[in-house]
């Protein structure tokens, strides 16, 4: 199939009919049913069937649309790698960042570089790691913060910020006074816990922490995020075992914070190209970024 055929493909099944497809393409309803007759020609089978006054797909048809919409979220992809090519550069600063740092480092840092260089506009992005990588790639970010070091030759990452782990509980769950203590491994034993899923960087790490532990903590819930974990947590549902950022963002009235003993090691990386000068500004940006972040963990090692 040619893209001419994909198109009109794809317009007549999302419309059911050939002018409502017609209006859709702004073409004739000749051209399409021109194009549908010479796509049926060349595949050697029917792509549509006229059922009660409108179009249904053949079997064969719903087959091929699987690669059919393969082939459009290429072309999709295409035309934003086109789009990121032609921007001015410096003139938009396109920041990716995974939810939690999204919630909890990102505002205050960008709050203050957008009133130091008011002339510079900043495009904000929440992913987790997985689709922030794949936008540095396709040049839709200038930079992602994540705590997933990538492994990608197209990609490199400076470390900013060096944390732990900690456990977030409701208060009452453990007496107030030990807020700050290291937690011993075993206190987590049979403990509720509000997992994290597989998806997460940090998910392997923890999981084979967790996995040392008799009896093994009980995970009825699981999440997508730190900031959900954190949300469940303040609700009561259980305690969980977040990044230090987020961790700070919870109530303290109502949650509180201790370390994991052994330490579980975390870092906070800026993602960028490996290929390309960084965009305008970013090296202080970044500084930004690392100051803060080692401001918000020095907070949480006092307490």
């Amino acid at each position: 199939m040619r893209l001419r055929h994909i198109e009109v493909f794809q317009a007549i099944r999302q419309t059911g009919s050939v002018s409502a497809a017609a209006q859709l393409l702004h073409v004739s309803q000749p051209a399409v049913s021109k194009v549908l007759q010479h796509a049926e020609q060349r595949l050697g089978f029917a792509l549509f069937l006229r059922v009660r006054g409108k179009l249904q797909p053949t079997p064969e048809a719903l087959l091929l649309e699987r690669e059919v919409n393969k082939v459009t979220e290429s072309l999709q992809g295409v035309q934003r790698l086109a789009e990121s090519l032609r921007r001015e550069p410096g003139h938009r600063l396109r920041i990716g960042s995974t939810p939690a740092l999204a919630l909890s480092l990102m505002p205050p840092v960008i709050s203050e570089w957008t009133r130091r260089y008011p002339d510079i506009s900043c495009e904000l992005v929440s992913a987790h790691s997985r689709e922030l990588i794949q936008n540095l790639l396709m040049r839709e970010l200038d930079v992602a913060l994540t705590f997933k070091l990538p492994d990608h030759p197209g990609l490199k990452a400076q470390a900013l910020a060096h944390g732990v782990l900690v456990a977030l509980a409701p208060r009452g769950f453990w007496p107030d006074e030990t807020e700050g203590v290291p937690l011993a491994l075993d206190e987590l034993a049979d403990a509720p816990l509000i997992g994290l899923s597989s998806a997460d960087p940090l998910f392997a790490h923890l999981d084979s922490y967790l996995k040392t532990i008799d009896p093994p903590p009980r995970i009825s819930i699981a999440v997508q995020t730190y900031s959900l974990a954190r949300a469940m947590v303040e609700s009561g549902a259980g305690l969980t075992v977040i990044d230090p950022f987020t961790a700070l963002g919870a109530s303290r009235a109502s949650t509180l914070i201790r370390p994991l003993s052994p330490a579980l090691p975390i870092t906070l990386y800026a993602l960028t190209r490996a290929d390309e000068a960084p965009a305008h500004m970013l090296e202080g940006l970044l500084q930004l970024f690392a100051e803060r972040a080692s401001e918000q963990l020095q907070r949480l090692a006092g307490g």
